[in-house]
């Protein structure tokens, strides 16, 4: 299985991100590993705010690069759950 994941910083920032192991990747971004995504080093802490499955790399990849031309009250909409906003977005 593969994962779309947004992550919520301290600062209210959200990073889009996409794995095949979700604990894994979870863990690397929050402790700030080698293999964390720069925007993340250079951030402050983060919390996973809302994950997807896919069975396949290439749907995940695809929606990752959705979710990243959202804006932010589209986004925040997914994150809640809100979908009758999210269609009116």
């Amino acid at each position: 299985m593969f994962h779309v994941y947004i992550l919520r910083s301290s600062s209210r920032q959200l990073y889009i991100g996409q794995t095949n192991n979700l604990q894994v990747r979870e863990k690397q971004q929050i402790n700030k590993t080698k293999k964390a995504a720069r925007f993340i080093k250079n951030g402050k802490e983060f919390k996973l705010a809302y994950s997807e499955q896919y069975s396949t790399r290439l749907e995940a990849m695809r929606r990752e690069k959705q979710l990243k031309g959202w804006t932010r009250a589209k986004k925040e909409a997914l994150i809640k759950g809100n979908l009758m906003l999210l269609k009116k977005l």
